[in-house]
């Protein structure tokens, strides 16, 4: 049954994944059953689909050593909530609702590719893997991240037909500062926590001078932004304890445990006398995603910079990009946008694409593809 990108398109985002992603994988895995191919989801979740110039084979994870090049098209399939409605605008140019950008339409440029990719009439490999939890704890990346042995990634999100070769990570953690309790009548008799919140932020401020990375090429500088301050226990009582959240967008080449160990060592030479800090990263069930950087000469790059025509940039979010570009070259390309001149458009409630964009995005990484193998 012939593949239409822009129907599927229409039926993902009429499909609520912003809590459950059950719905929305039936569809693909129905659809992609229809267009003659032989998806598996795979203990993770994933939905994995390959073709060869033999053909489909079933699923794609696992797939093994091989002289055979081998491209790999990535997307999610979950949305973040609320679900917002399908509608349309400008005689249907325009298609609004959650996930029409980030990343239904990404995923149906990508399957529209994959199914129409003239692999048949070339040697290599083209594997489809769609995971199920990007916006949250990324397990479906995490489990696939060094098990489809591929020669290059291409990773679906909004990118505006550019072809986006780096973007930095994002950890989260905790600055905890600990001091004593006393009655807030004598407050000489114990160490305020609260009070040592002000030159710790002041020392925030001046880590990536003294102890980060050196400015990326690409990327910049990084990014370490408390975010939230919780403290003290009642209105009469100095506060022993205070914790500050804090986010931070890396560049290359830290990595989370060099920049937890290297904050804490900083931060301590601020702290008052008599008090403690520690420096914890919050608990995750997979890796931080962390920043990575493609070589802008890799064949996979100028080949879609070439049938996209788009420009070659950094992404402005982090993305399971991460996790495969440890393995191979990786590029985020996609249609739709994060932001507009109007502001955020990705995860708000006017989150839009251009259907022609869809189309367009379809056909770049088509003839990538068609150019690599």
């Amino acid at each position: 049954m012939p593949f239409d990108a822009l129907e599927f398109h229409e039926r993902a985002v009429r499909t609520d994944s912003s809590e459950s992603v059950e719905e929305m994988r039936e569809l693909l895995v129905e659809t992609l059953r229809e267009a003659g191919a032989d998806p598996v989801v795979d203990e993770a979740g994933n939905t994995l689909a390959t073709r060869t110039a033999h053909g489909f084979e079933s699923g794609g994870a696992a797939v093994g050593a091989s002289e055979q090049p081998h491209i790999v098209l990535n997307t999610h399939i979950d949305t973040v909530p609320p679900h917002v409605a399908f509608t349309e605008r400008e005689d249907g140019a325009v298609v609004e609702g959650r996930g029409a950008c980030d990343a239904k339409g990404p995923l149906a440029a990508l399957v529209d590719a994959f199914l129409t990719a003239g692999i048949e009439d070339g040697w290599g490999r083209l594997t489809l893997a769609i995971t199920p939890d990007e916006e949250t704890v990324q397990t479906g990346a995490a489990h696939l991240a060094g098990t489809l042995d591929a020669d290059g990634f291409v990773v679906g999100e909004p990118t505006g037909l550019d072809v986006c070769t780096a973007a930095r990570g994002q950890y989260e953690g905790t600055i905890t500062i600990t001091g004593a309790a006393a009655h807030a009548a004598t407050p000489e008799s114990g160490a305020n926590a609260i009070r040592a919140v002000a030159p710790v932020l002041q020392a925030m401020e001046t880590y990536d001078e003294e102890l980060g990375p050196d400015e990326h090429e690409t990327l910049g500088r990084p990014t370490l932004t408390p975010t939230v301050v919780e403290g003290g226990e009642a209105s009469n009582q100095v506060p022993e304890e205070c914790v500050i959240t804090f986010d931070r967008r890396p560049v290359p080449p830290e990595t989370p445990e060099e920049f937890r160990a290297g904050l804490e060592e900083h931060l301590s030479e601020w702290i008052p006398s008599g008090m403690g800090l520690e420096v914890a990263l919050s608990p995750r069930e997979t890796p931080f995603l962390t920043a990575f950087a493609t070589e802008s000469d890799e064949p996979l790059v100028e080949a879609l910079a070439t049938t996209s025509g788009g420009e070659v940039r950094p992404f402005g979010a982090a993305t399971e990009a991460s996790y495969f570009a440890e393995h191979a070259p990786t590029v985020v390309f996609g249609p739709g946008d994060l932001a507009d001149e109007a502001g955020a458009v990705a995860h708000s409630e006017r989150e839009y694409v251009r259907r022609d964009e869809v189309r367009a995005a379809a056909r770049a990484v088509r003839d990538a593809v068609d150019a690599l193998l």
